[in-house]
């Protein structure tokens, strides 16, 4: 029988990217109390906002390393842009560059700790390793329409040769 959480990995270049939307920045127990989610409902109300957006039906979450003594780091929920003509108040300009990820579907349903312990694990086996460009440590990408309690999305981590 298969696993259910075999969530099978890949490798995928992604040209760099400009991105807006909101940040926040807070604790993982604040992510785990929902706080992120609620970022991200907040995008999807705003997104009609950002004129620029290359797919306002999707968006990323981008998570950076904030201060390790305090257990914290920063979300960005934002959309990718064609051109930077106007950020609406209360959001940010992000830039990404170029990267190669290991990439996988977590789905409805499935645990999320458990669909990254298997990216990890798959980095891991194929003699890669997670390469932090500017703290950026993971990226995950939603359908705007995706957003719920369990959501449904791409896992995309920065990685390179060991």
């Amino acid at each position: 029988m298969r696993d259910k959480q075999a969530n099978e990995a890949k490798l995928l270049t992604k040209a760099g990217f400009t991105a807006i939307g909101l940040k926040w920045e807070g604790t993982f127990v604040g992510a785990a109390a929902g706080e992120i989610r609620n970022l991200q409902r907040e995008l999807r109300r705003r997104v009609h906002e950002i004129v620029d957006a290359l797919e306002p039906d999707r968006f990323f979450g981008l998570s950076y390393h904030a201060n390790p003594a305090s257990n914290g780091f920063i979300h960005y929920a934002v959309v990718e842009v064609t051109d930077v003509e106007k950020i609406p108040s209360g959001m940010e300009i992000v830039t990404v560059p170029e990267l190669t990820y290991a990439t996988c579907d977590h789905e409805k349903g499935q645990a999320i700790d458990r669909s990254y312990q298997n990216i990890y694990e798959w980095i891991q086996s194929q003699g890669y390793e997670d390469n932090p460009v500017g703290h950026l440590t993971h990226v995950e990408l939603y359908k705007m329409d995706k957003i719920e309690e369990e959501p449904e999305f791409t896992i995309l981590i920065p990685v390179k040769k060991s």
